[in-house]
């Protein structure tokens, strides 16, 4: 059995909210071609990025089963409360209609904004008591009522994580925004391309510094897109922490995080000898498949030589993984990040 731990979907056009059109905060044509945001625009460059087709793709890949994570676009970073409120909530009911329906195809996530904390709490209460879902979806970064972007390992987000703590959650860390956040000109895709990359190797070093695995015993976190940076500057930070202690009070040390079996990275990381490196970094045991599909940077058919599990694929036939590292990571590790036994069968 195959389950990808890092994909999309998108509702269809009619499915998404009035509010949301007339204030330009999302939508999607109606010929599902192009998907908006205020004067932002991006073209659907799959058709799986919705239901029917989605199922279609996953039977043409054999993939068995796959985590559905939040979208990006609406983490609702800046936004007011009653927007973010409506917003987050719409997108919550829409994933847990997804894996309601299909619950032996999808195991869904959902999104909360630790700008609005009272809120946030609340959402995750009632996303795990009345939509049994258990994958808690959170940005790299958040903007605060101060206009500060700060990571979500930020203490001021401590309750967010002693909530998920309590109910046991799988968390993913999913980079987005870096744009807003570093004055560059936005071209060559640079801030998917690279900023991202940064983005979830800062998360990486908060919650290294900040002991999170022992502050927080009964989550799992993933952390998308292999954290590469993070793994690649792994020995740059293990150098600054021992060179100068005076810039790290109260921290505590990085090498307790690597390989920690609640610390989880998923494998889109482009090419075989960048998995190579998070291996020997983390361990095969705590890599989990990750497609992002349908976008073009996650392991899609048409682009280049890409395909659903391509650099599993030439990691074994490298032997850079065994067969047996391969299945795991399709299954036995995905499991162990949700913690789940197995996935409900088809009724």
């Amino acid at each position: 059995m195959r389950i990808n731990g890092h994909g999309h979907i998108l509702p269809e056009p009619n499915e998404i909210p009035q509010f949301l059109k007339d204030r330009k905060l999302f939508s999607i044509d109606d010929d599902k071609k192009f998907m908006r945001q205020g004067d932002w625009t991006r073209p659907i460059t799959d058709p799986s990025f919705f239901l029917r087709e989605k199922l279609e793709w996953m039977e043409r890949y054999k993939i068995d089963h796959a985590v559905m994570l939040n979208l990006s676009q609406i983490y609702c970073n800046g936004w007011e409360r009653q927007e973010t409120y409506d917003t987050i909530r719409w997108q919550n009911d829409f994933n847990a209609k997804i894996q309601r329906e299909h619950p032996d195809k999808f195991t869904c996530g959902f999104v909360v904004q630790p700008l609005h904390l009272e809120d946030a709490l609340k959402e995750i209460e009632r996303s795990v008591e009345e939509l049994n879902l258990s994958v808690l979806c959170l940005p790299t970064h958040f903007l605060n009522a101060e206009g500060e972007w700060l990571t979500v390992m930020d203490e001021s987000v401590f309750p967010i994580f002693e909530l998920a703590n309590h109910y046991k959650l799988a968390i993913e860390i999913h980079p987005y925004d870096g744009e807003k956040m570093v004055k560059l000109k936005d071209e060559y895709w640079r801030f998917h391309l690279v900023w991202m990359m940064a983005q979830t190797a800062d998360a990486l070093h908060f919650f290294s510094l900040k002991d999170f695995v022992s502050r927080f015993p009964d989550i799992r976190t993933c952390f998308a897109h292999g954290c590469m940076l993070g793994q690649a500057n792994y020995g740059r930070r293990l150098q600054g922490y021992d060179g100068r202690p005076d810039l790290f009070q109260g921290a505590k040390d990085p090498r307790n995080t690597l390989g920690h079996p609640n610390v989880f990275f998923d494998t889109l990381v482009h090419d075989s000898y960048t998995l190579q490196l998070l291996k020997i970094r983390v361990g095969a045991t705590q890599i989990v498949a990750g497609l992002d599909d349908p976008y073009p940077l996650g392991e899609m058919e048409g682009v280049a030589r890409s395909y659903p599990g391509r650099v599993i694929d030439f990691a074994v036939e490298a032997g850079i993984l065994t067969e047996k590292e391969s299945k795991e990571i399709w299954y036995d590790n995905v499991l162990r990040w949700l913690g789940k036994s197995g996935i409900e069968p088809a009724k």
